[in-house]
């Protein structure tokens, strides 16, 4: 039955002037967009009738450590004993972490962008059109790593994760969010995808940063738009979220999409909105 469970889960889910202004104009922003996620979280708290029967969620304030969930498992082992099995991306960043707390609205295609965003050049900025849609320069997006204890091969879908005959998978996230600019000097993303990459028998990433700072660990869920604080995800998920942003080359994320993936990703995803309900998140030691 629980294999069954995360089948149908996994397989659904899917600025110049005077410098006082300047800082006068940041700090009124600032103010605004504390202002319009306070807002947001008030709304959705009054809304919703919370699915507290549920396990831990995600996305959430990596920040906190706070959680009042009782359901606890047993956390995956790390990615490299475990067979990547799907790559995907969200537009922004689902997590808020202290590199990416920019609000951006309570929006599918919503969710937070990278501290740095408005200090991005011109250059930077500059449009570039190609295979991979969802995102343009300058935009936020949040890349998932998932990995299975399954003897899976990678493919399209979360349903890749939990292949027909594996029973009580154990599934672990790796995420890290990326500042997306026109620039190829920034991180290529064809260095952390598959392309067939097997290390000791199991499907591997070609690599994921380790140097956006620690990484937080937490048990979850898994995410996306069709989930919300009432309708939450069965789904048992470790999550290795890293805190920092890093600048990744727009055109690296074409050039993944005209690659043809095995994954078949050629756009970005939605967001879903961030869990604040304490009874809805883990404790994170």
């Amino acid at each position: 039955m629980k294999n069954i469970l995360f089948v149908s889960v996994l397989a659904a889910g899917l600025a110049a002037g005077c410098q006082n202004d300047n800082q006068a104009t940041d700090n009124d922003q600032t103010k605004d967009v504390v202002k319009s996620e306070a807002e947001a979280v008030e709304e959705v708290a009054a809304s919703e009738e919370l699915c507290v029967g549920a396990g831990p969620q995600t996305p959430r304030d990596i920040s906190s450590l706070t959680g009042l969930n009782t359901v606890t498992f047993s956390k995956a082992p790390s990615a490299s004993e475990m067979n990547l099995c799907n790559i995907h991306t969200h537009t922004n960043a689902e997590h808020k972490g202290p590199g990416f707390s920019v609000f951006v609205d309570a929006s599918d295609h919503g969710g937070y962008a990278c501290n740095g965003t408005a200090d991005l050049t011109e250059a930077e900025l500059s449009p570039s059109e190609g295979a991979f849609k969802g995102v343009k320069s300058g935009q936020t997006i949040e890349v998932h790593w998932v990995h299975t204890s399954c003897d899976a091969t990678p493919g399209e879908g979360l349903g890749a994760c939990v292949p027909e005959g594996c029973t009580d998978p154990v599934l672990r996230v790796e995420a890290q969010t990326f500042l997306v600019v026109n620039d190829e000097n920034a991180l290529n993303f064809m260095d952390m995808t598959y392309s067939g990459n097997v290390v000791d028998g199991l499907h591997q990433a070609k690599s994921i940063p380790s140097d956006t700072g620690t990484p937080v660990n937490f048990l979850g869920s898994t995410t996306g738009p069709s989930y919300t604080q009432a309708k939450c995800s069965p789904a048992q998920v470790t999550w290795n979220v890293r805190p920092e942003c890093a600048k990744l080359d727009i055109n690296s994320l074409h050039a993944w999409a005209e690659s043809g993936n095995v994954f078949n990703e050629t756009k970005s995803h939605g967001v879903r909105q961030l869990v604040t309900a304490p009874e809805l998140l883990s404790q994170i030691e």
